[in-house]
């Protein structure tokens, strides 16, 4: 990290520090004066720098938050690609390319996401990206295994990686060139990576027995050996590549090519301190003893070890004026921005009498395609394999695949008939990933913070088939923690897919949009809906006010964040009505009364999604038996939800005024009436909302894995059918029978 920081980097190019590494990164931020003394003191604290580099937590200068093994390398080598994405379109050419870097440990490479990226970087021709392996032969319980630098070797060059090897420092490289020096090193090389760690814990004396009794009396190594104090020979066998500056900033130097390289540097884990090597050393502690004497070693003064330049032989002037020249250093902030781009109140799209909200999604991006404006322009979509099956089709007929080459559709030059027309090039705005979800939102995560590394702002839109977002679930969490941008579109959703069967039908997706922090959730269920919803997602993604709490609807809007739409592929009637602006406003507030009850409502009917239908039948069939009876169209739990608690906690702490967008749509509600929830999913998701005004509810929903049928099969079979909806208003509101209980 001193070579990159200090030698190496420029201001261009963007860093990924493995999480262990924090510690460091936050000194020479300090150095750099990035970082302030206090959130140094209070490292690990309540404010202070966090134990993971953190771009949304930390103050100093974080490009790319990691904690989730990986995932922080991924990060680069898709942010590299969402670079060449920027530079081909036109966008940043004023600015120099910059290099993605990861620093990794070496049982980081065991994360499977890792080599899911790597495989779609050489698809996708990666450049511009350095990975550093920190290959000190431990992990987190143990010493890896023998041989993996030799696997990871070869895997990356038959992936296209230029591979340097650090394993010799300046001081064994000089060992190796007296005499006997040779044999040093093939007994190095032959040396088990659990005795070699052993050896580095017990030191000089063991060292010097171990290297005598297996090599012998051969004279001119003898005496190498011989030559040196136990701490001579310590330090020799110590001086792995990875920990020697010199050979690591000559490694640096010469690389003068965009190719992307692994650096295999070979390190002792807790070098320097008393438990190096040992198998137990991770989150190990010094005593307050071995503490003072590693004090004394650094030569910091009592008191005195939070100086920025305590211990150092050089002057504080000498070190100032060399950290002045740092190039990294030389710009300034290097956190970007970018203007953001116009977006329309109403987006058009065509909406036929049946139709899906999957459908009508296409239908939303064919129009934008046809578009010559700024936001057609800077939408960029992805999908892993999924394309044509989420409707992206007709968006990619118009606009194009992204690759950085050319490359001509064979079946349209052949004259053989298609509905898609796959064209590849610079200008392309879809970019076709292979099918893993990881590699999906790590490229969301990459294109999605594009106006902060690249100065430019892309409005990313990802697709994939709603039951997958578990798959992908960690690198999802990641990009949200990073507050990257993107709009993720999940599609088909549901035991609506009935004859797809269970493995491709979700039920705890709305769970995890309910839950999700950074990303708000929706469900629509009618395509003017699923508009008014699309253009606020392509304004929300752009907004970096402040995160506090604003009336009315007690929401962080201002702040801004992702967003998750859960469509599905049930074609239902579509309402012919007039946008107004009161409607609009609630439908991305989160819900709106699609018939509102009387005064002496006895049963409300909550629904999300692509059961309105049975919502709606079954409010027909109990409003001859149920008073004043009211039907709520919710079109994000997430946000009803978020805005609630937001008040609830205003008013705990004294603002007493406020009130959320779901408490003032139950005003009205009489304390009898009883509210049926139903959505497609795991019916927790709506199962709160008795909480707001203290009413009985009934949650109806889906609980255990579908199977193949019929829509209507499953609906019946898992209970939410407009039947089952009527038998829980007759339970939850008493009265006389409801007639039609059973006829449909």
């Amino acid at each position: 990290m001193t070579a990159l920081y200090l030698h190496t980097l420029r201001p261009q190019d963007r860093v990924a520090v493995k999480p262990h590494a924090a510690p460091n990164f936050h000194a020479i931020q300090y150095l750099l004066g990035r970082q302030s003394r206090e959130k140094l003191e209070d490292f690990r604290g309540y404010k202070g720098a966090q134990s993971y580099p953190s771009r949304t937590k930390d103050t100093d200068d974080v490009d790319f938050s990691t904690g989730s093994v990986g995932l922080g390398v991924a990060q680069t080598l898709f942010s590299s690609l969402a670079q060449d994405y920027v530079r081909a379109h036109g966008w940043a050419l004023d600015r120099p390319e910059g290099r993605m870097i990861a620093l990794l440990g070496d049982a980081e490479l065991d994360e499977g996401n890792i080599f899911e990226a790597m495989l779609e970087g050489w698809k996708q021709g990666l450049r511009n990206c350095w990975w550093i392996v920190d290959y000190n032969r431990q992990s987190l319980d143990a010493v890896v295994r023998e041989g993996l630098w030799e696997r990871y070797q070869n895997l990356f060059r038959n992936f296209g990686w230029d591979v340097l090897v650090l394993k010799y420092g300046a001081l064994q490289q000089a060992a190796f060139a007296e005499p006997g020096g040779e044999v040093l090193r093939r007994w190095i090389d032959s040396c088990p990576n659990q005795l070699y760690s052993a050896l580095v814990f017990q030191g000089g004396a063991a060292w010097r027995k171990r290297l005598n009794d297996e090599i012998g009396d051969q004279g001119p190594v003898t005496a190498l050996i011989e030559r040196r104090s136990d701490d001579e020979l310590a330090r020799l066998m110590n001086n792995l590549g990875g920990h020697d500056l010199g050979s690591i900033i000559a490694a640096f130097d010469a690389i003068d090519h965009d190719r992307p390289v692994c650096f295999i540097a070979y390190t002792i884990k807790g070098y320097g301190l008393p438990f190096a090597g040992h198998k137990d050393n991770h989150a190990g502690l010094m005593t307050p003893a071995q503490m003072e004497t590693f004090r004394e070693a650094m030569n910091i003064r009592p008191g005195q070890e939070w100086e920025r330049f305590e211990g150092l032989e050089q002057s504080p002037g000498q070190i100032q004026s060399f950290l002045d020249r740092v190039p990294f250093a030389s710009a300034g902030a290097r956190t970007l921005q970018a203007i953001r781009i116009e977006i329309p109140e109403s987006l058009s799209v065509p909406i036929q009498s049946q139709m899906s909200t999957q459908l009508g999604f296409g239908a939303l991006l064919n129009e934008l395609g046809r578009e010559t404006t700024p936001l057609a322009a800077h939408i960029v979509t992805a999908s892993p394999d999924v394309t044509v099956s989420t409707s992206l089709g007709p968006w990619v007929n118009r606009r194009g695949l992204f690759a950085r080459e050319t490359l001509a559709d064979t079946f349209k030059s052949e004259r053989i008939p298609s509905t898609f027309n796959w064209e590849f090039s610079p200008k392309g705005q879809h970019i076709e990933l292979g099918i893993a979800e990881m590699n999906l939102f790590c490229a969301l995560s990459a294109l999605g913070l594009s106006h902060v590394i690249n100065g430019e702002r892309l409005l990313p839109i990802g697709t994939l088939y709603d039951p997958f977002i578990a798959r992908g679930l960690d690198a999802l969490n990641y990009a949200c923690y990073q507050d990257a941008r993107f709009i993720l579109v999940a599609t088909p959703s549901g035991i609506t897919l009935a004859p797809e069967g269970g493995a491709h039908q979700s039920i705890a997706e709305p769970l995890i949009g309910l839950a999700q922090d950074g990303l708000a959730a929706f469900e629509p269920a009618f395509v003017d809906e699923l508009a008014v919803i699309l253009a606020f997602a392509l304004d929300y993604i752009q907004r970096d006010g402040g995160g506090e709490f604003s009336e009315p609807d007690w929401l962080r809007d201002e702040a801004g964040g992702s967003v998750y739409l859960r469509l599905s592929t049930r074609p239902i009637e579509q309402i012919k009505r007039e946008m107004s602006p009161a409607l609009r406003q609630a439908i991305v507030d989160g819900a709106y009364w699609l018939r509102q009850p009387g005064p002496n409502c006895q049963v409300v009917v909550a629904y999300t999604g692509a059961v309105a239908p049975e919502a709606i039948q079954a409010i027909g069939l109990m409003a001859e038996d149920r008073r004043d009876v009211g039907l709520l169209a919710i079109t994000s739990a997430d946000r009803l939800n978020a805005g609630w608690t937001a008040a609830c906690r205003a008013r705990e702490r004294g603002l007493i005024q406020a009130r959320s967008h779901v408490e003032r749509l139950f005003a009205g509600l009489p304390h009898h009436c009883g509210i049926v929830t139903v959505l497609d999913g795991h019916p927790a998701t709506l199962a709160w909302l008795g909480a707001v005004g203290g009413h009985r509810v009934r949650p109806l929903g889906v609980e255990h894995f579908g199977q193949t049928g019929s829509v209507a099969d499953l609906y019946r079979h898992y209970g939410i059918d407009a039947n089952a909806i009527i038998a829980a208003a007759q339970a939850i509101a008493p009265g006389r029978p409801i007639r039609y209980l059973g006829a449909v």
